[in-house]
Order: structure tokens, then C-alpha cells, then sequence
């Protein structure tokens, strides 16, 4: 079995071309920019993978974790730009991130390789005013027992470090809505398993996810890669 890690909302940079596009900078600080704790997590896993990629553009300038036919594709920052503007973020920074994901992939699944693809993401507390009631979320597609049932060994290896935490399955958002996973899923039928691991931004201090947890996740991941 091959890890494959990613991180597409690591950071929330803005090529110098763009800038002017984002007159409220304190947007790009927020939730809404990019995934806060999410890289530090994803480099605290990275000795685990055999191959890594990560993404330290803003979500709000491309989203690198949507469909290109995705309503949400574009930010309102950047929905008005022309088709060539556009056409030119699609291919020098979703294409090209995308691109290079999917190819280690294919390596590694026409090497007779599993392949288990963990995207690291985090999420705001609170989303219009709702509390979201959770500390980590492991999100997979029910249709793939596969996916499910390593989402189970890492929930048990974790709550086992931890009974207090709270793991919860497709929460907050569904496995199987549009995303990188659920594309890859299509192209590769076999031999994939994809899940996104979800972390509340609470455990989050300047942008630096909790150490403990950080820990708790790492042995988590280590311990199920080493039974399977």
C-alpha cells in the first residue's frame, strides 16, 4: 500500500497579478481563504507518504477541491475575470496541481499498488451561526466498503488515544460530494481509497494545529497503514 497526501487549501497566497482583485485582505485571513492549522497538520504527516502535494494558493482565487464545471470554481473575486484570465488559472495552478496528484497515483496503481489518498483539511467552528459539534472528521464515499472500513480503524486507533475526542463519519460535509476524491474515485475504480480527513480550526493557534493531536492522528494513520 502507497499514502498518498495532499493539502489543497493550504495557504492563502495571491499571485501579484491578482492582488488587486482582493481589496479586503482580511478575507483571505479567514476560513474563507484557506484552511487554517491544515498545512502544519499535513507536514506533521508528511514522513508517512510516499508521495505528497500541497497547495498554498487561496481557495478564493481557484478552487482546487471542486469540479471545473463546479458553480463554486471561481470566488465572486474572481467569477468576473474573462474566459482567457480563467482558463489561465485552470491550467497553471488547478491543472498543474491536479495533474501531478493523479499521475503518482497511476504510478503507484499500475506498480500493482493500493493506493489510500488522505486529503488534510480543516473547518471553521461555527458556519452561519451553527456550531458544528465535532473534532475531527473522517469523510468517505458509503458506496466503498474500503474507504469505510479504514475510516473505522482510524476512529478506533484515535478515540482509543483519546475517548474525550469526538470523530464523527461524513460530518461536516458528505465523502461523496464534489471533490478531488470523488473524482479520483471515477478514474481510478480500484485499487483507491480516498478520504478527507477533517480537523475543527478550534484545535488551531496561529495556524498551528494542536501538537497532542497532531500526534494522535500521525499514530493513527501509522498503526492502520501498518496492518493493511
Amino acid at each position: 500500500m502507497k499514502l498518498v497526501l495532499t493539502c489543497e487549501h493550504g495557504g492563502n497566497a495571491i499571485p501579484q497579478k491578482h492582488k488587486h482583485l482582493f481589496h479586503d485582505h482580511s478575507v483571505l485571513q479567514s476560513h474563507r481563504g484557506f484552511d487554517l492549522g491544515a498545512l502544519d497538520t499535513f507536514n506533521h504527516l508528511k514522513p508517512l507518504a510516499d508521495a505528497s502535494k500541497k497547495s498554498k494558493t487561496s481557495r478564493l482565487l481557484i478552487e482546487l477541491n471542486r469540479s471545473l464545471h463546479h458553480e463554486n470554481l471561481f470566488s465572486e473575486y474572481t467569477k468576473a475575470l474573462s474566459a482567457t484570465d480563467k482558463s489561465l488559472l485552470i491550467s497553471d495552478y488547478y491543472l498543474v496541481y491536479r495533474n501531478e496528484v493523479e499521475s503518482a497515483i497511476k504510478k503507484f496503481i499500475e506498480g500493482k499498488k493500493i493506493v489510500l489518498h488522505v486529503s488534510v483539511h480543516s473547518f471553521t467552528p461555527k458556519l452561519n451561526g451553527k456550531e458544528r459539534h465535532c473534532d475531527i472528521g473522517l469523510l468517505y464515499d458509503p458506496k466503498k466498503p474500503k474507504e469505510k472500513e479504514f475510516c473505522k480503524q482510524i476512529k478506533d486507533k484515535l478515540v482509543q488515544t483519546d475517548n474525550n475526542l469526538s470523530v464523527r463519519f461524513n460530518y461536516p460535509y458528505l465523502g461523496k460530494a464534489d471533490g478531488f476524491t470523488t473524482y479520483l474515485r471515477k478514474q481510478f475504480p480500484n485499487h483507491y481509497i480516498g478520504i478527507e480527513l477533517e480537523i475543527n480550526q478550534k484545535h488551531s493557534k496561529n495556524n498551528q494545529m494542536d501538537p497532542q493531536l497532531k500526534a494522535d492522528i500521525f499514530n493513527a494513520l501509522l498503526i492502520t497503514l501498518q496492518e493493511n
